[in-house]
């Protein structure tokens, strides 16, 4: 559940909340391809994880790992603006031990490592970002890629593959597609 900074609510026991305001950043937790990408992770995260969050916008997915038992998470978002935004939410939800936001360009300087590595951006930005995320994950790991409009999904798997990733799962919701591609373990 991702409750506004600014409303009242009441958890119920067991219930995972989000306290978020995402300022001028994209990520307020109702976009689609936003609700995607939080079902993916919930699937995904198994405990201990190393994840970058790429264009991470209001910090919501990385604070939304960090929740659901990430080891570490590192932001990354060229806006300072969302980079701000997404600070203060890391803060607000007090999983600064955890997560790292950091202002820069997708994926330059972060050191690979990653069990999973999630972006929600547009296809291109995602196309253009495969090889380097593949390049990022350990074997085994996992790219999750929303932001895509369903038209161009194909696109995007192509991409995906040719960069060396296997394309694993497919979620749609409206015309909005998330797709999850794993790094293959090589002989």
């Amino acid at each position: 559940m991702v409750r506004p900074s600014w409303e009242d609510y009441r958890a119920v026991e067991g219930e995972l909340v989000i306290e978020l305001d995402p300022g001028m950043a994209f990520g307020c937790g109702t976009h689609p391809t936003t609700s995607l990408c939080l079902k993916l992770l919930e699937n995904y995260i198994r405990g201990g994880e190393r994840i970058y969050d790429v264009g991470t916008g209001s910090g919501i997915l990385a604070v939304a790992a960090a929740a659901l038992g990430a080891g570490r998470v590192v932001a990354v978002d060229l806006d300072p603006v969302a980079c701000r935004a997404a600070a203060e939410n890391v803060a607000r939800n007090r999983v600064e031990g955890i997560v790292r936001v950091v202002q820069g360009n997708l994926l330059d300087n972060l050191n690979g490592g990653a069990d999973l590595v999630v972006a929600n951006i547009i296809a291109g930005v995602i196309i253009s970002l495969a090889p380097d995320a593949a390049a990022a994950l350990v074997p085994g790991g996992f790219l999750i890629a929303s932001g895509i409009i369903r038209h161009r999904a194909e696109e995007v798997r192509d991409a995906l593959e040719e960069a060396g990733l296997t394309p694993w799962e497919q979620l749609e919701e409206g015309e909005w597609t998330a797709i999850v591609a794993k790094k293959t373990l090589r002989d």
